[in-house]
């Protein structure tokens, strides 16, 4: 097998599974784990893999700026968003990071339960407007326009000064063993510190990024307390998130 052939056969078993090791590609292929380090080496200068101990991830997707992904998922985001209700509770202060999801679900927040939410999306603000019942707080500083966000060292530091009930963190890669990933090393910062010190986190996440890997490594998925996806997650997958001893919700 030419090595493009044997590439281009990795590269399908990752659009199936999600995910290769390089081990097992070694032997079925019956050449050398360097081998296969070095196909899978070049697929990630190609953007087609993201490497990781052992093997290779698909690359989390970046659809663009902030509109364009607003109108990926709509249906999926708003049962989503149907799916946090049960865990709100009057007088709760919530930060709702900056994500399209997320937007989708500061729009479904219920409108009969009081609450405080904290921001450092324009957008999530936006949302919340008609919310009578909630107060609004935007974090400043430097106003990324692709992440719809406000980012940088000032944003960190007002950030450090908040301790929300609930923490609904936007995503960009999310895998069993390598954890959460964000794709700017500015938003992954932020997401730390909030994970840090947030008594409760959740994380809504669409189908695609389930099993990818962006750049900058945020937590394991054990740091997370509840994980919400749309249907079509495999039972495979399903139930190694569960073993790591989160909570997995459908959104059905």
């Amino acid at each position: 097998m030419l090595n493009q052939e044997r590439q281009d056969e990795i590269l399908k078993r990752l659009s199936v599974r999600g995910r290769v090791i390089a081990a097992e590609l070694a032997r079925e292929f019956g050449v050398s784990e360097n081998a296969i380090r070095r196909d899978l080496r070049q697929m990630a200068e190609q953007g087609l893999c993201r490497r990781v101990y052992g093997g290779a991830l698909l690359p989390a997707p970046d659809a663009g700026n902030i509109q364009i992904r607003s109108g990926n998922f709509v249906e999926n985001k708003q049962r989503m968003s149907q799916c946090i209700t049960k865990y709100l509770k009057n007088g709760q202060t919530i930060f709702i990071d900056a994500s399209s999801t997320n937007i989708a679900i500061a729009a479904g927040l219920p409108r009969d339960v009081s609450l405080t939410v904290v921001t450092n999306a324009p957008a999530v603000a936006i949302a919340l407007s008609e919310h009578t019942l909630c107060k609004t707080m935007v974090l400043g500083g430097i106003f990324n326009a692709i992440k719809g966000a406000c980012l940088g060292s000032q944003t960190v530091d007002l950030a450090r000064q908040i301790f929300p009930d609930i923490l609904i963190l936007g995503a960009c890669g999310v895998d069993v063993t390598l954890g959460i990933t964000a794709l700017e090393p500015e938003e992954a910062e932020l997401k730390r510190c909030l994970m840090q010190q947030s008594s409760r986190v959740i994380v809504p996440v669409t189908l695609n990024k389930i099993g990818t890997a962006a750049p900058f490594r945020l937590s394991d998925i054990s740091d997370i307390d509840v994980l919400i996806v749309p249907e079509g997650l495999s039972n495979e997958t399903l139930e190694q998130f569960v073993l790591t001893g989160i909570s997995v919700e459908i959104a059905d």
